[in-house]
């Protein structure tokens, strides 16, 4: 935009100054001729006043005074002589001696030309050279076109100038709406600028705010709502209490634990803003921890299983919960869409900058794949949220989700981000 609004000044400030200083340019050049015509029109006239007088010394002083003003005189007297400045008669001193007094353009210069009558008539004639019709014109128009070189120049910087004053305020209202789409919610705009830019920056900071108050009302309803989950979770918890087997209490046990710690974890990512993020965690200890989890189950169904983990710290830019969350979603659509005894495999490798973590499995495999990952797109009868869920956990790291067919079964390959 600056640079528009700067070549829109230099063309508007260039057709301007063409329209004035041309016509002021040929203007110049004319006084410059006229004044040079008129100084050699008055020698002309001072030496044919001398020459009507008669003295030969007198004229032969005032052709010397006006060579001596650099105006050459040559003075034609009756039968062809001469008298100054060695000259020959034109056609213009033919006219003269007709009696007319005559200005005439030559290719040695302009003639100024005054008949003196007499015995007989004289001719008085006064050269003007080329250099002196231009006198003073090369300089002038030296002057004019630095003068609009300048002119071009301010206008060129008030344009930048106001361009300046234009973008800014819009820039700012542009990085402002980046951080918002960023999930920064307290980005707000500091209203500045003409009335129309600051009108945008007051509606952006209204849409801001309101964006902020729905989210800040969804959080609290879905807390609301996760919080009521916590009374049926409670009863479960008591009636686990109550079984008379031990073992199948401490099972039964453990997937309340784990419903009641996905109630808390949604209580705590509701009221959590979405600018907000929690300190990142050990992967290799998290995805380990989630495995022997979900053993037991797969010990019940006859589920072979293969575990292939990173040794040592594999830090990544997530939660410990929000992790945990995304390998049982991807463990459970195993135990869901998979037929008991299915074998499936986890993999947690190291990656240039991050962790790779697949999971695999030896079912039928993937329907619809292009729309696999899109939020309520199911291929086998659930919500469709799942993949949805561990897609969005990976890209918040920094990282990406693909789903894919392998050889035997499907496939789901999760890329997460470096700290």
């Amino acid at each position: 935009m600056r640079r528009r609004l700067a070549s829109l000044a230099l063309a508007t400030t260039s057709l301007v100054l063409v329209a004035f200083l041309v016509p002021l340019a040929v203007l110049v050049q004319a006084l410059a001729a006229e004044r040079a015509t008129g100084t050699a029109a008055a020698w002309a006239g001072s030496v044919a006043a001398t020459a009507a007088l008669g003295d030969r010394e007198a004229l032969a002083a005032a052709i010397a005074q006006a060579k001596g003003a650099g105006v050459p005189v040559t003075v034609f007297l009756p039968g062809d002589r001469f008298v100054g400045e060695p000259a020959a008669g034109g056609p213009g001193v033919r006219l003269a001696r007709l009696g007319r007094s005559l200005t005439v353009d030559t290719p040695q210069g302009r003639e100024v030309l005054v008949a003196v009558q007499g015995d007989g008539t004289t001719v008085v004639r006064a050269l003007v050279p080329p250099e002196r019709l231009r006198e003073g014109v090369t300089r002038t128009w030296l002057v004019l076109g630095l003068i609009g070189v300048a002119l071009l120049a301010v206008g060129v910087l008030v344009a930048d100038r106001l361009a300046r004053s234009l973008i800014g305020p819009v820039a700012e209202a542009a990085g402002v709406s980046r951080r918002l789409a960023g999930g920064d919610l307290a980005a707000r705009v500091t209203p500045d600028g003409p009335p129309e830019i600051r009108d945008v920056g007051a509606a952006l900071n209204q849409l801001a705010g309101r964006i902020d108050g729905l989210l800040r009302r969804e959080r609290e309803s879905v807390a609301d709502l996760s919080h009521r989950l916590r009374t049926p979770v409670t009863a479960l918890r008591l009636e686990v209490d109550a079984m008379r087997d031990r073992e199948d209490a401490a099972r039964v046990g453990a997937a309340v634990a784990s419903v009641e710690r996905m109630v808390t974890q949604v209580i705590t990512e509701a009221r959590r803003s979405g600018a907000e993020r929690g300190p990142g965690c050990d992967a290799a200890e998290v995805v380990a921890e989630r495995v022997a989890f979900w053993s037991a189950l797969a010990d019940d169904q006859n589920r072979p299983r293969s575990v292939r983990l990173a040794s040592g710290p594999l830090p990544v830019p997530v939660r410990a919960e929000d992790l945990a969350a995304l390998v049982d979603l991807l463990l459970e659509n195993v135990f869901a869409h998979t037929p008991e005894g299915t074998a499936f495999a986890v993999d947690l490798a190291a990656r240039p900058g991050g962790a790779r973590l697949t999971v695999s499995d030896e079912g039928p495999g993937f329907d619809r794949l292009d729309e696999l990952v899109e939020r309520g797109v199911s291929g086998a009868g659930s919500t469709g949220l799942g993949l949805d869920i561990a897609r969005r956990t990976a890209e918040e790291s920094g990282g990406t989700l693909r789903v894919r067919n392998g050889p035997v079964g499907a496939q789901v390959i999760v890329d997460l981000g470096i700290p």
